[in-house]
């Protein structure tokens, strides 16, 4: 009951990360007694201070600030003290922050392409994420850079599962159920639309209220998010197939990048990738206690059969081709899916 409890901790700091209640807390380096750097890049995220992402991050400022010689160093506003993802973005362009942690609807904003990378039923282990995002990961990059962008670092929140109130096992299960939708995602939306299913759309902060008046009795989300939000005490049933892996990604202006010499953007570069490399672990196994967590709590997991799951993978391929040319561009989901079937293909070989 230790791991729980110290799990339930870590929800409740994500459930104030997700409904952004926070007291204004900023991550000043300088307040700590460490000189300002020359070039301070501001970035707002909604991670709570005291959070995993946080301590990771106050760590990767104090290394680039001792490697980079005080040229550079990053102050955070965590807690959504900025505001939501609409709104930092504005603020970016503004010129009134530098960068900004998003989520994927966050990032398709910027560079719809990325949106790929969270179509239905599409990726079946965090080793196949891991593949596509080290294959495809350049040409994200480079999407994000025309559009003004430096990507720092993936921070993805992990796969997504239905939470119901009744198990669903089939489409056509999930066609009676009144399904929750989180406003403003046009990926979900056009997943639900075609499955024949008419979304309640709410915002989170909505949720638990809704569940428990029966407005919606069905939800989407990852299983630490589940706990932190409390959704798991108006659910019964998860479905044990990932509808989806949540992207999240931390992203700096162009502008702001640039002001700081070629050898500090190298050095920024290779800490931030293994910083933000010991969040995903980190996140992972969070995710994997989360899971064992939900069973204590007596959440009830529905096994499909192949015949079953092969039903909703038919609809995620749907969708797929749907979205190409609207969405995302046709080149990119062909590129995407060539580089998970050579990802399989390399797991196979290798007898995982």
């Amino acid at each position: 009951m230790t791991g729980s409890r110290s799990l339930l901790a870590r929800g409740a700091m994500l459930a104030a990360l997700i409904l952004a209640v926070s007291a204004q807390v900023v991550c000043d380096a300088a307040a700590a007694g460490r000189p300002r750097p020359k070039v301070e890049i501001k970035i707002a995220t909604l991670a709570p201070e005291g959070s995993t992402w946080m301590r990771l991050m106050e760590q990767l400022d104090a290394e680039v600030r001792d490697s980079t010689a005080s040229e550079v160093g990053f102050r955070f506003y965590p807690g959504g003290v900025q505001g939501d993802e609409a709104v930092v973005l504005r603020k970016i362009r503004l010129g009134q922050l530098h960068g900004g942690g998003f989520t994927g609807v966050g990032l398709g904003e910027i560079a719809p392409d990325l949106r790929v990378m969270e179509v239905p039923f599409f990726f079946r282990t965090t080793e196949e994420v891991r593949a596509v995002q080290e294959r495809m990961g350049p040409v994200f990059e480079q999407e994000l850079r025309g559009a003004g962008f430096e990507l720092l670092g993936w921070s993805d929140v992990g796969f997504v599962y239905l939470f119901t109130k009744s198990p669903i096992r089939s489409t056509e299960d999930l066609r009676k159920v009144r399904m929750w939708l989180w406003e403003g995602d046009p990926l979900a939306e056009a997943f639900l639309k075609t499955l024949g299913v008419s979304p309640v759309p709410l915002p989170i902060t909505d949720v638990v209220t809704s569940l428990q008046t029966g407005l919606i009795d069905a939800v989407y989300t990852s299983t630490l998010a589940c706990i932190a939000l409390q959704w798991f005490t108006r659910v019964s049933h998860m479905t044990d197939l990932p509808v989806t892996h949540a992207q999240g990604a931390v992203v700096v202006s162009r502008q702001a990048f640039e002001q700081i010499s070629p050898a500090a953007q190298a050095t920024v570069k290779r800490l931030a990738r293994k910083y933000f490399d010991r969040l995903a672990i980190a996140t992972t196994k969070d995710n994997e206690t989360s899971a064992q967590v939900l069973a204590e709590k007596g959440i009830k997991v529905v096994a499909l059969t192949d015949a079953e799951k092969a039903g909703f993978e038919e609809i995620g391929r749907v969708v797929r081709e749907k979205l190409a040319a609207t969405l995302y561009q046709r080149e990119i989901l062909d590129r995407t899916m060539k580089a998970l079937e050579e990802a399989r293909t390399a797991a196979g070989a290798a007898g995982r």
